[in-house]
């Protein structure tokens, strides 16, 4: 009999640590994580912000949040479902969607810590990254200007698993975070329109795909050379009243929207019947007694009639 060598013995079981859920599922990559939380001690429980991006098979989502001992917080939130709100109800996770919802959750957090007027961003997109280095301290802000009195705010993008390809839209998001006013460290190796192969970026490249050309494009196409395949994969667009020729002026349109009003709407009230899903209350330990006694009075009664029913039938 040839020798086995025994690796999972009492000695390894001893010394196995069960890996954390999430790990385990595959959701969270704790080394980066730990990298994005992780603060000096000299900075006195200052929170670092990172920019979480996410995206479902329908909608983009993105939130600013800070990490505590308690959990994660979020400081504010936007859907790229709320652009219905602003005039964009199709295609809402393509690369001009994932712009617009960096956009909204940009404008929404400097208006909510009154930053809006003293950061504006970028008003009308262009691909290019603006950058400011701060002469007193050398550092450099991605913002096109900087207050002498407030300074921006600033926050590390949070892909998650998500590979990070050339052109990704979470890059998309990056950029209209961006250019909301979010001071957010950026590269242009990522997004569209950066060539590797000669290191060289077009800004006007990553501008088509902000104002959503590259779908204008194909819609167009396949108006042209293959109508049941545009009715088919574009009949939410159709349903809506969406061309190609004026799929930019909409995201124009919303862009504006967005910038005059980007808080989040107000709660309605649900019109439906509460009393009808009301939970019943949690009955004392008399009620729950009588109850099983006529629950038993009840099965004695159905025994008793069934016993008279079959004497009759002998009887019969």
């Amino acid at each position: 009999m040839p020798f086995v060598k025994v690796l999972k013995n009492k000695q390894y079981f001893k010394r196995y640590q069960t890996k954390f859920r999430r790990r385990r599922e595959g959701k969270t990559d704790y080394r980066a994580r730990k990298r994005m939380v992780a603060q000096d001690k000299n900075k006195y429980n200052t929170p670092k912000y990172r920019l979480v991006v996410r995206f479902t098979n329908r909608y983009c989502i993105a939130q600013i949040v800070y990490a505590t001992i308690d959990g994660d917080k979020v400081l504010a939130a936007a859907n790229s479902k709320e652009l219905a709100r602003y005039g964009l109800k199709v295609g809402l996770k393509n690369y001009a969607a994932a712009y617009c919802t960096g956009l909204l959750i940009a404008r929404r957090l400097l208006n909510k810590l009154g930053l809006d007027e003293a950061y504006e961003g970028v008003d009308e997109p262009d691909g290019e990254i603006a950058t400011t280095k701060d002469e007193t301290n050398g550092r450099t802000y991605y913002v096109p200007e900087l207050n002498d009195e407030k300074k921006p705010f600033r926050a590390i993008l949070d892909v998650g698993i998500q590979t990070t390809t050339t052109g990704n839209r979470i890059f998309g998001v990056l950029k209209g975070a961006s250019d909301g006013g979010l001071d957010i460290p950026q590269s242009e190796k990522r997004f569209p329109g950066y060539d590797r192969d000669g290191k060289r970026y077009d800004a006007d490249s990553h501008k088509e795909r902000i104002m959503g050309e590259h779908v204008a494009d194909y819609i167009n196409y396949l108006v042209e050379e293959d109508h049941e395949a545009y009715e088919r994969q574009f009949a939410n667009y159709i349903k809506h009243g969406v061309s190609g020729d004026d799929y930019q002026d909409l995201l124009e349109e919303v862009h504006t929207a967005i910038r005059e009003d980007p808080t989040a709407a107000p709660k309605t009230e649900w019109e439906g019947d509460r009393t009808k899903y009301k939970r019943q209350g949690k009955l004392s330990y008399e009620e729950r007694k009588s109850r099983v006694a006529e629950k038993k009075l009840a099965m004695a009664a159905a025994a008793g009639d069934a016993d008279d029913m079959e004497e009759e039938e002998e009887e019969e």
